[in-house]
C-alpha cells in the first residue's frame, strides 16, 4: 500500500506546489509537509482498500493486480485549470489517477480492473478522495504541517466532513455560551465577528432558492439599501438552518464587519423561546456590550443594538424563531445588513414585505445524493436501493442523513438490510414527527438497553446540554461510564458537540428522548439527582466567587453527587458557572414552576456571584425576588434574610437606591433577630454602599464601621476589608484624606494577604484618587496605574475605565494634556461600551475641564452640558453639580460673570447639601467673582 501511497503523495506535491503558483493557495510546502502527507495518504490508501478488500481470501490476487495497475501508469498532470479551487483540482487530480481501473488493456484478460473486481473507478476514485481529504482535515485541525492545507479545505466547503445535516441545523451557537464554556481566567470577553456554525458539507440543492437570496443581495447592494430580511419556512427537520447557513456562508465575504448566529428556540422542546431581551443580551454582548451593564428596558437594547449596527455591513442569521414580535426588536436599523430568519411559522408581521422561502422536502435525486456522499459505501450497492431508502425517509433532510449515518455506523449492514429496518418502523411520507420519528427509532433499536436508558434520561433535562458530570448524576453512573456513553450517542448521531465534552441534542431528538424517558422507571428520582448536583456545585462555585463569606453552612442536598468538577479557585468556579448558565436557570425556572421552594432558594443563592458579576442586573433582581417569596412561603428566615440581601445588592447595583434600603434593611432586622452576625454585617456593609450613593455620608459611615465592628468580631478578613475599602471610599468623598488613606491603605494589606484581586484594585483605585487630591500627583499615577494592570489582568472592564478616568485627572493636573485625553477617551469608549451612564458622565465632565484649561470653550462647555443632562436623567447629585461648576468656570472665562456666578451657586447648593469636599473650592471660586 506504501507504493500506492507514494504514488499519491509524488501528485500531491505537484498539485500544491502548482495551486501555489496559481494563488488557490500560499502554501509553501518543505519536509515536513511532504512527509506529513505522505502519512496521511498512506492511511487513505489503508482505509480505501481495506473497506474495498473482497471477503473470499482467493481474490487477495486480484486485488494485488489493481495496485500494480495503478502504480504503472504515470501520475497525472496536477496543474488545476483556471477558476476552480484547490478542493476541486484534488478531486479532478484522483479520478484521473483511478482511471486506469476502466482500462481493459492493462489486464490481459479483456476485461478491466474494474469488471474483474466488480467496481467502479468512480466509486473508488471518490471514496479515496473523500478519506484523502478527511485524513488531512482530521491532522490539520490539531495543528501541525498539515494545518494551512486543512484551512484551505476547509475555506473550500469541506468542513468537518460526514457530519450529520442535522448537526448543522441545530444552531445552538450563541457567541457568549461557547466563549462562557471555554473560558479559563476571568478575562474580558472579546468581541464575536463570526458565529456561524460549519457549512453542512452534505448541502444539496436548494439553488432556486440559494438564487432568490443572492439576486435579492445583488440588487440591493446596488441601490444602498438594506440588503435583504428573508425568512425561510417549513417544517421540522426540512433543511431550514442548512439553508441560512449555507446561504450565509457563500455571501460572508459581501458583509465583512459580523456574520452573527442566534437560535431563538421557539421549537426547542422543554424551553421557553428566547425573550427578545435576551437575544439581544446575546448580540449586544457579542458586539462588545458587557452583559452586566446592559440596558434593563427593551427598547433600551433596542436602541443600543441599532446603534451599534449602524454604518455595518454584517449578515445575521436568526434561527428557530417563534414569532415577528421576536425578531423585529432583533433587526439591524441602518442600510448593509442581511438577515436569514428560519421558523416554521409564517412572520407575517415583519416590516418591508419580508419575502418568504418556503421549503418543501428535497426533490428525490438531491436526497439520494445527500445520503450517498454521507454513506459513500451505498454507491457501490444495488441499483435504486438508495432511491428507496430516501423514498422511506420521505426525502426528509434529517431523516435521510440519519439513516446514512446508521449505514456508516454498521459497515457489516447491506442497504437492504437498512430498508427492512426502516420499513419496521412504518415511516410514513404524510406525518411529520411520525416521519422524524422513524429515522429515529432506527437509531433507538441500535442501541443497547443500557445506552437507551441513559438517552432516554437526557430528554429530562430542563436545559440544552449536558457534560459527563451532569450526565453521571442523573443516569447514577460513574463519571467514565456518562462520558462514554455521550460519545457513544455522539458517534450514533443523536448528540452533537456543544463544546469540549459538552453536548447537546437537537430539539426533535429531544422531544424524541423526553417521550422514550415516560417508560422508564426511576425518572423523577433521576431529575431529583440532577437537580441535586446542580445544586451542590452552584454552592461551591458560589464559595468561590462571593465577595463576602456566608454566613450558614451550604444548602444540604438529598443526594451528594459521585463527581463534581474540581472547581479550585474563583477561575475555575467562574468557568464552570459560565459554562453552565443556562442549565442553572433552566433548572431554576423548572423548580419555579413546580413549586419546589427550598430549591429556589437554593439555586438562586448558588448563582448570586454569577448574576452579580455578569447580570443583567434586571434579570437578578427578579430571580432574587422570586426566592425571596420563596423563603417567605416556607417560613425560611436565614434563606429570606439571604435572598434579601442579594435582592438589595442586586438593585444597588442597578441604581434602584430606595428599594436597596428597603431589601437590606429587612435582611438586616431578620440577621439580627435570628442573631447572624456575620449576616447583620453584610448586610450592613451593603446597605452603608446604597448610603453613601444617596448622599447620605453620615449614615453611610456609621453602617459601614458597624459592619466593620462586626466583621472584626467574627474574624472575617474578607468582610473587613470590604468594609474598609467602603469607608475609605466615603472619607475620600467628603474629604476626610487621611482618614480616607488609612483605611484604604489597611484595606489594600488585607485584600493582598487573602488573594483578592478585585478588591486590591479597587482600594488601589480609591487611594490613587485620595493621593490626586492631597497633591500627591506621582503616588497617585503609581497607584492607578497598579490598578488598572489589574483590572486587565482579571478582566473588570468597569474597574478599567475608572482608573482610566483617575489617570486622565492626574495627567492634567501634571500638564501632560495629551495623555489626560488618550486616557479619557479611553475610559469613555469602555463606559459606552458596558453602558455604565454614571461613568459615562463622570468621565464627560473631566473631558470638558480638560478642554477648559486647553483653551477649548466651545468643546469645554458642550461636553459639560452633555454630563449635565446625563446626570439629571440618572439622578447623580454629584455629577450634576460637577457639570453646573464646570459650565460656571468656562463662563467665567468667556467673560460672562452672571452665567459663572449663577452656575457655580448651583453646583455649590447640591455640594453643601450632600456634605462633599468640592463645596469649599465652589464657594472660594465665588467669593473671588468681581460682581457684573
Amino acid at each position: 500500500m506504501s507504493f500506492v501511497a507514494d504514488d499519491l503523495v509524488a501528485w500531491l506535491v505537484c498539485l500544491v506546489a502548482d495551486a501555489g503558483r496559481r494563488k488557490l493557495t500560499t502554501w509553501v510546502l518543505g519536509n515536513e509537509q511532504e512527509r506529513a502527507l505522505r502519512q496521511a495518504a498512506t492511511a487513505a490508501v489503508q482505509d480505501v482498500v481495506g473497506e474495498l478488500r473482497p471477503r473470499d481470501s482467493g481474490r487477495a490476487d486480484e486485488l494485488a493486480m489493481v495496485v500494480s495497475e495503478v502504480l504503472s501508469v504515470t501520475v497525472p498532470d496536477a496543474s488545476p485549470g483556471t477558476g476552480v479551487t484547490l478542493l476541486e483540482a484534488l478531486r479532478a487530480g484522483v479520478r484521473e489517477q483511478l482511471a486506469v481501473l476502466d482500462d481493459a488493456g492493462l489486464t490481459g484478460t479483456g476485461k478491466s480492473s474494474a469488471q474483474v473486481l466488480d467496481l467502479s473507478a468512480g466509486v473508488v476514485a471518490k471514496n479515496l478522495a473523500g478519506r484523502l481529504v478527511t485524513e488531512i482535515l482530521a491532522r490539520g485541525a490539531c495543528g501541525g504541517p498539515l494545518k494551512p492545507l486543512a484551512d484551505q479545505l476547509n475555506h473550500d466547503e469541506t468542513h468537518l466532513q460526514g457530519q450529520l445535516l442535522e448537526d448543522m441545523a441545530t444552531g445552538t451557537r450563541e457567541a457568549l455560551v461557547r466563549l462562557e464554556a471555554r473560558q479559563a481566567l476571568p478575562v474580558p470577553a472579546p468581541e464575536v465577528r463570526y458565529s456561524l456554525p460549519p457549512d453542512a458539507a452534505a448541502f444539496t440543492g436548494r439553488d432556486e432558492d440559494l438564487g432568490r437570496i443572492t439576486a435579492a443581495v445583488r440588487d440591493a447592494t446596488g441601490t444602498g439599501g438594506v440588503v435583504a430580511i428573508h425568512a425561510i419556512g417549513g417544517m421540522p427537520g426540512v433543511g431550514k438552518t442548512a439553508l441560512a447557513v449555507h446561504a450565509a456562508h457563500l455571501l460572508a465575504d459581501r458583509f465583512p464587519d459580523r456574520q452573527l448566529f442566534i437560535d431563538l428556540h421557539a421549537h426547542t422542546p422543554g424551553q421557553d423561546p428566547v425573550p427578545p431581551e435576551a437575544a439581544l443580551a446575546g448580540l449586544l454582548t457579542s458586539v462588545g456590550v458587557d452583559a452586566r451593564y446592559l440596558p434593563a428596558s427593551l427598547e433600551g437594547r433596542v436602541s443600543l443594538w441599532r446603534d451599534r449596527m449602524a454604518g455595518k455591513r454584517a449578515l445575521l442569521v436568526l434561527d428557530n424563531a417563534g414569532s415577528s414580535a421576536q425578531v423585529a426588536p432583533l433587526l439591524p436599523g441602518s442600510a448593509g445588513c442581511l438577515v436569514l430568519i428560519t421558523s416554521r411559522r409564517h412572520l407575517g408581521d415583519l416590516p418591508g414585505g419580508v419575502p418568504l422561502l418556503l421549503l418543501e422536502v428535497l426533490p428525490p435525486r438531491e436526497a439520494e445524493a445527500m445520503f450517498t456522499w454521507l454513506a459513500p459505501r451505498a454507491a457501490g450497492g444495488p441499483d435504486g436501493a438508495v432511491a428507496e431508502l430516501a423514498k422511506l425517509a420521505g426525502y426528509l433532510p434529517l431523516a435521510v442523513s440519519l439513516l446514512a449515518r446508521v449505514y456508516a455506523r454498521h459497515p457489516a449492514w447491506t442497504l437492504a438490510d437498512l430498508a427492512a429496518e426502516t420499513r419496521e418502523s412504518l415511516l410514513t411520507l404524510t406525518a411529520e414527527n411520525d416521519s422524524v420519528a422513524a429515522a429515529f427509532d432506527v437509531s433507538w433499536r441500535n442501541l443497547d438497553p443500557g445506552r437507551q436508558r441513559f438517552f432516554a434520561l437526557l430528554g429530562l433535562h430542563p436545559g440544552t446540554t449536558i457534560d459527563a458530570y451532569a450526565a453521571a448524576a442523573l443516569a447514577d453512573v460513574g463519571l467514565s461510564e456518562a462520558a462514554g456513553q455521550l460519545e457513544g450517542l455522539h458517534g450514533e448521531g443523536l448528540l452533537a458537540e456543544a463544546g469540549y465534552r459538552r453536548y447537546r441534542m437537537h430539539d426533535l431528538i429531544r422531544r424524541y428522548a423526553h417521550d422514550r424517558a415516560a417508560s422508564v422507571t426511576g425518572r423523577s428520582q433521576a431529575l431529583g439527582r440532577l437537580l441535586d448536583y446542580y445544586q451542590h456545585t452552584a454552592a461551591i462555585a458560589e464559595a468561590r466567587l462571593a465577595r463576602q463569606t456566608r454566613p450558614g453552612p451550604a444548602p444540604v442536598v438529598r443526594t451528594a453527587p459521585t463527581a463534581v468538577p474540581g472547581l479550585g479557585d474563583a477561575a475555575e468556579a467562574l468557568a464552570w458557572a459560565r459554562a453552565e448558565r443556562g442549565n442553572l436557570l433552566a433548572c431554576l425556572d423548572h423548580v419555579t414552576a413546580v413549586g419546589q421552594h427550598a430549591r429556589v432558594i437554593a439555586l438562586t443563592a448558588g448563582i448570586a456571584a454569577l448574576l452579580r458579576r455578569d447580570g443583567p442586573w434586571a434579570d437578578a433582581i427578579t430571580r432574587h425576588a422570586t426566592a425571596v417569596q420563596a423563603a417567605h412561603h416556607l417560613g425560611d428566615r436565614p434563606g429570606e434574610a439571604c435572598a434579601l440581601r442579594n435582592l438589595g445588592d442586586a438593585r444597588r447595583l442597578a441604581g434602584e437606591y430606595p428599594g436597596a434600603a428597603e431589601a437590606l434593611e429587612e435582611a438586616l432586622g431578620i440577621y439580627r433577630g435570628v442573631g447572624d452576625r456575620l449576616g447583620e454585617a453584610n448586610a450592613l456593609n451593603f446597605l452603608g454602599d446604597v448610603r453613601r450613593a444617596t448622599g447620605d455620608f453620615p449614615g453611610a459611615a456609621k453602617a459601614l464601621e458597624e459592619a466593620l465592628d462586626l466583621f472584626r468580631s467574627v474574624g472575617d478578613r474578607l468582610g473587613e476589608a470590604g468594609a474598609l475599602n467602603f469607608l475609605g471610599n466615603v472619607r475620600r468623598m467628603t474629604g476626610e484624606y487621611p482618614g480616607a488613606a488609612e483605611a484604604l491603605e489597611e484595606a489594600l494589606g488585607m485584600f493582598r494577604g487573602v488573594g483578592d484581586r478585585l478588591g486590591e484594585a479597587n482600594a488601589l483605585n480609591f487611594l490613587g484618587d485620595v493621593r490626586r487630591a492631597t497633591g500627591d500627583f506621582r503616588g497617585a499615577a503609581e497607584a492607578l496605574e497598579e490598578a488598572l494592570g489589574i483590572y486587565r489582568g482579571i478582566g473588570s472592564r468597569l474597574g478599567e475605565a475608572n482608573a482610566l478616568g483617575n489617570l486622565g485627572e492626574v495627567r492634567r493636573a501634571t500638564g501632560d494634556f495629551r495623555g489626560a485625553a488618550e486616557a479619557l477617551e479611553e475610559a469613555l469608549g469602555i463606559y459606552c461600551g458596558i453602558g455604565n451612564r454614571g461613568g459615562e458622565a463622570e468621565a464627560l465632565n473631566e473631558a470638558g475641564t480638560l478642554c477648559r484649561v486647553r483653551g477649548d470653550l466651545g468643546d469645554a462647555e458642550e461636553y459639560h452640558r452633555l454630563a449635565l443632562g446625563l446626570a439629571r436623567e440618572i439622578g447623580s447629585a454629584w455629577d450634576e453639580a460637577h457639570a453646573l461648576a464646570g459650565l460656571g468656570r468656562c463662563a467665567l472665562v468667556a467673560g460672562r460673570a452672571a452665567d459663572a456666578k449663577a452656575g457655580l451657586r448651583q453646583a455649590l447648593e447640591i455640594f453643601q447639601r450632600i456634605g462633599t469636599a468640592e463645596a469649599a473650592d465652589v464657594a472660594a471660586e465665588l467669593d473671588a467673582i468681581t460682581p457684573s
